[in-house]
């Protein structure tokens, strides 16, 4: 799957990459194929024979663009995680909600650095940890 990764500059000879959709993983590397080796390597590590579920990746670039990590030092990039070496996998899921319920839910994601669907991951794990 594809995964958006916001990549910077870290000092003179490496770069420092940040996934909306996983919050938790900031990834390094000295190259983009180094880079690229380490999120596939990160994603594994937080995910294999997790229950935690995979957030799909978020696609829109306006709301890529919306983020706060978005600062305009750096550069968006997709990259494919191969999550057939991973054990949890994710579903596309539809739902409504009330606009204004959604803008607040927009706003929290904004304040955490996460996209939509990666708040609603971690919100219904909270849920389903505490009942």
């Amino acid at each position: 799957m594809e995964y958006p990764l916001y990549v910077r500059r870290d000092g003179e000879a490496g770069f420092r990459a940040s996934f909306p959709d996983f919050p938790r993983a900031d990834v390094r590397g000295s190259s983009f194929g180094e880079l690229k080796r380490n999120a596939q390597e990160m994603v594994e590590l937080m995910y294999d024979r997790s229950e935690q579920l995979i957030p799909a990746p978020t696609g829109s670039t306006s709301e890529l663009h919306a983020l706060d990590m978005d600062d305009g030092e750096g550069l968006w990039m997709f990259i494919d995680i191969n999550l057939a070496r991973v054990t949890s996998r994710a579903v596309a899921v539809q739902f409504s909600l009330l606009e204004s319920l959604l803008k607040q839910v927009d706003a929290a994601a904004k304040e955490r650095h996460m996209t939509r669907s990666t708040f609603f991951t971690l919100a219904t794990v909270h849920e389903l940890e505490n009942r």
